[in-house]
């Protein structure tokens, strides 16, 4: 098998990234730049992403990321060996952005072309990182996605749980919306809830107890929206105490999800010490991490959480999952559609609920 070197795009959401990997003949992974780009300040007086915006600030930067990558990397685009970049999940206007960029670079240089999916991203990072031999259990935890799946290979994915209707991130950032945090909210609910009392407010855990490894957060949503309703005057303090409550709520419900989906893994590898991985911002929670490690440790995995930078939206872990890709002989056409919707696991049936009845997941 031999060195790859490849260009990474990331244009799905809210940054714009463009990256370079090396894939060494032996499978190890080098990142030799990684430029991200946050739209995060665009984004914040509308409370959330506005996909008209994101895809204009893409077209604007995405050139001058890729300049600014191949040259942090040392290299020319002679010595490129593939480029690959989101095709999906995310906004259209935006995905489209790296695709045509993409494969443009691919036709003028005529190397192969390498349709990501961001999720798979996310999936393959630990292996970019160091070693980390499949299978593994992946836990997603994002603004857009909450879900199990058992990484069996380059592709083989099997999805053991998701959200009927939230996704983590999102119950965060609306949390974070109720008690008059600024955007993202995620980050500024934990910080409230460091000064606040878990036990003041007794919410529900979602599905606790049920013989799946599903999550659902709209319950815990609304009870927290019902509990600020009646405060007509949030304090500082009401603010940190409804935080930590609804924090504390996320972690139980999570340490009873995680047992099942442990259960799961196990049923179908019964390994000495399987590997669980946890991607995706919501990854960087640091109530989140110690009930990762504390379960971990009860049920005998090994936690690997890559660093934050690594969690959150970027080009290398595209870059990396085109290499692992191109080492298989996999690429795409330069026809290739992008996919605002596309499961990493196309074979599990849709789960019902995702915030609506009757609509699916």
């Amino acid at each position: 098998m031999r060195e790859l070197i490849i260009l990474g795009l990331e244009t799905s959401c809210d940054e714009t990234a463009a990256a370079v990997v090396r894939r060494n003949a032996n499978g190890a992974g080098q990142i030799l730049s990684n430029i991200v780009h946050s739209q995060l300040a665009d984004h914040a007086p509308y409370g959330g992403v506005v996909p008209e915006i994101a895809a204009r600030a893409h077209v604007q930067r995405l050139d001058g990321l890729i300049a600014k990558a191949m040259v942090e990397a040392g290299i020319g685009f002679d010595r490129l060996d593939g480029v690959a970049a989101t095709a999906g999940p995310g906004l259209l206007g935006g995905l489209l952005v790296a695709m045509m960029e993409g494969k443009a670079i691919a036709l003028a240089r005529d190397i192969p072309f390498i349709a990501v999916n961001h999720l798979e991203g996310h999936a393959l990072t630990p292996r970019l990182l160091g070693a980390c031999e499949f299978p593994y259990l992946l836990l997603l935890i994002s603004g857009g996605h909450t879900q199990f799946q058992l990484v069996e290979g380059v592709g083989k994915y099997t999805r053991l749980g998701t959200t009927i209707d939230d996704a983590l991130g999102e119950a965060f950032d609306k949390v974070a919306k109720l008690l008059g945090l600024p955007y993202p909210g995620g980050p500024q609910v934990e910080a409230a809830a460091l000064k606040g009392n878990a036990k003041r407010f007794a919410f529900p855990r979602p599905l606790k107890g049920r013989d799946d490894c599903n999550f659902s957060f709209s319950g815990l949503k609304t009870a927290v929206r019902e509990v600020v309703k009646g405060m007509p005057i949030l304090s500082s303090q009401d603010v940190a105490d409804v935080a930590a409550s609804f924090e504390a709520a996320i972690a139980d419900t999570m340490a009873d999800r995680l047992a099942h989906a442990f259960a799961a893994f196990r049923a179908r590898h019964n390994l000495t010490r399987p590997i669980f991985v946890v991607a995706g911002g919501v990854a960087a929670n640091k109530k989140l991490r110690g009930v990762f490690e504390v379960e971990c440790a009860k049920a005998g995995f090994t936690l690997s959480v890559p660093p934050f930078h690594l969690c959150t939206d970027n080009a290398a872990m595209v870059a990396w999952a085109g290499a692992e890709r191109l080492a298989l002989g996999l690429s795409d056409e330069l026809d290739f559609a992008a996919r605002p919707r596309w499961p990493l696991d196309s074979i599990s049936e849709p789960v019902y609920g995702h915030g609506r009845l009757g609509a699916k997941a």
